[in-house]
């Protein structure tokens, strides 16, 4: 089973490296990259920013924006091939738009916690991590509340959430120096089947603040190490294969990833952090 946004169809990343195609224009930081068709869907800016930037995938050439109004302070977007929209996270405003891409219509719903990344079912709904409660929220596409899920105790501050077509999760979370630094496989349950990681730390075994996953087809998944400056590999195993972007490969920090399901790219939002605050940031395009 296929995951829109999540998941690259038929590609075994085994024995992946990683190689810069493209760096695209620098501006205010991105906190949101997803694709669709001929389309790359970039989220940039700050609390005041509506607009979603549209580039060709092929030549990248900016195209238009897509307004999405009373947009607040952004924290994710996925793109839904099914349902032909995409997913915004508020934390502003503790809600999700939803923005139909043919027509450029846009809703919103509650999510009651503040919201943090987005991913898609395998039944094409939308999972919303609530990072500061330990919650992962199912909704519906026109925003229905289907399933909430707790996670233990020793999952603090989870930021992403994947849903393998198993009905098991694939969650990554720590960010404080006194949080276990984890990716981890979930029962349905919310129980521990399997973990990568510790306690914070840097090397091929150990993370510093994992923030953002995609997995493909054949359970492979890259994981922004943020504070260390890379994307790493794991295999199905949650095993660590290697460093599939390195340090030396973008500028700045890594916050967010996509994996290109058509073209065998991973979409990296490279940002800078400085005085306690995103500055600016731009969009790396790797080849896997």
């Amino acid at each position: 089973m296929i995951h829109d946004g999540n998941v690259l169809a038929g590609l075994s990343v085994s024995d992946a490296v990683g190689r810069v195609i493209r760096t695209m224009r620098e501006g205010e930081p991105v906190w949101g990259v997803t694709s669709l068709d001929s389309h790359l869907y970039v989220l940039r800016g700050n609390r005041s920013t509506e607009q979603v930037e549209v580039y060709d995938i092929e030549s990248f050439s900016f195209l238009h924006c897509l307004t999405v109004p009373g947009l607040g302070a952004k924290d994710d977007s996925v793109a839904c091939r099914h349902n032909r929209c995409a997913y915004i996270s508020d934390t502003s405003h503790k809600s999700v738009h939803r923005l139909a891409l043919s027509e450029a219509a846009v809703t919103q719903w509650p999510v009651s916690d503040e919201p943090s990344r987005l991913s898609l079912t395998y039944t094409h709904g939308v999972l919303v991590t609530c990072s500061k409660v330990r919650m992962i929220k199912e909704f519906s596409t026109d925003g229905q509340l289907l399933h909430v899920l707790t996670l233990p105790q020793d999952a603090a501050m989870p930021w992403h959430t994947i849903q393998l077509s198993s009905g098991q999760f694939i969650v990554c979370h720590g960010v404080a120096a006194d949080q276990l630094h984890r990716v981890c496989l979930l029962g349905s349950d919310s129980g521990l089947v399997k973990s990568f990681g510790g306690s914070k730390g840097s090397g091929s075994q150990l993370m510093n603040a994992p923030t953002h996953m995609a997995i493909d087809l054949n359970g492979f998944v890259f994981v922004v190490d943020m504070n260390n400056d890379r994307v790493l590999l794991l295999s199905p195993l949650l095993t660590c294969v290697r460093e599939v972007v390195s340090c030396k490969q973008i500028r700045w920090r890594p916050l967010r990833v996509h994996l290109d399901s058509d073209r065998g790219r991973l979409y990296v939002a490279d940002n800078e952090y400085k005085d306690g605050k995103w500055t600016e940031g731009r969009v790396t395009v790797v080849n896997v």
